[in-house]
């Protein structure tokens, strides 16, 4: 049974155990692909999940997390400043918070707008880092008007301006698929980004080496298609907490 966290509750000590399991099927899935465990990242999904769950998963080995909003991410930042960890930024960024971002996350993995990519840019350049921040681009995929990200036709021409932007590190893509009880029948998004971005790779002659695609429910089936990092929450942290 996966751990629940409610405040002012200790930290569940099955999230030891939850990331044992996913590592575990992680390296089921990598070896069916006739790939190496290692090649892929996993990303923990922290969203609604308080500072010391985090730092619990950290303790554990977890070296990056994902978080969907950044007013979010900032009240928890404080807490776990000391921690050798990456913070992605996996949620849909409104232009108006990309300086905000820039300087609370390492990546940021949902760029689907080019005056979205240029005001990080500017961002990243004024945190006078030699560094540059790594963004994927969100692929809309699936049809659903409630997804974010920026449609397949358009995605080239996205893709070519944002080699454009000094300080930005573009390094592939990423997708929220269309929800299926049977996670076979996700594999065709996943198949579809995967020839996307091989298609960019050509076009850009540049390489892509991330495939942000697979969650808790499908991870298994994007591992299949190529998924280089998959965003799990519920398998490690269990159900999001609700509000007190």
């Amino acid at each position: 049974m996966l751990g629940f966290y409610w405040p002012n509750m200790a930290i569940p000590s099955t999230i030891r155990e939850n990331l044992q399991q996913v590592r575990q099927k992680i390296a089921d899935a990598a070896r069916r692909a006739s790939r190496k465990p290692e090649e892929i990242i996993l990303i923990g999904v922290s969203k609604t999940h308080p500072a010391e769950a985090i730092r619990e998963a950290n303790d554990v080995g977890l070296r990056h997390f994902g978080e969907n909003r950044v007013q979010e991410w900032e009240g928890k930042l404080g807490a776990l400043a000391d921690l050798r960890a990456t913070w992605h930024l996996i949620g849909h960024l409104q232009s108006n918070k990309a300086a905000r971002a820039a300087k609370a996350f390492h990546s940021i993995d949902s760029v689907d707008d080019w005056s979205l990519a240029q005001r990080l840019d500017r961002a990243q350049a004024e945190k006078g880092s030699s560094a540059k921040l790594r963004i994927l681009i969100e692929v809309h995929m699936g049809g659903e008007e409630s997804k974010s990200g920026v449609s397949e036709t358009d995605l080239p021409e996205l893709a070519e301006r944002l080699l454009t932007l000094p300080h930005l590190d573009f390094s592939g893509l990423m997708c929220i698929p269309p929800f299926r009880e049977n996670p076979d029948e996700v594999r065709p998004f996943f198949g579809t980004l995967r020839k996307l971005k091989e298609q960019l790779e050509s076009r850009l002659g540049k390489a892509l080496p991330t495939l942000s695609m697979g969650m808790s429910h499908d991870f298994e089936a994007a591992i299949l298609e190529g998924s280089t990092e998959v965003r799990i929450g519920t398998a490690i942290f269990g159900t999001r907490p609700k509000n007190p």
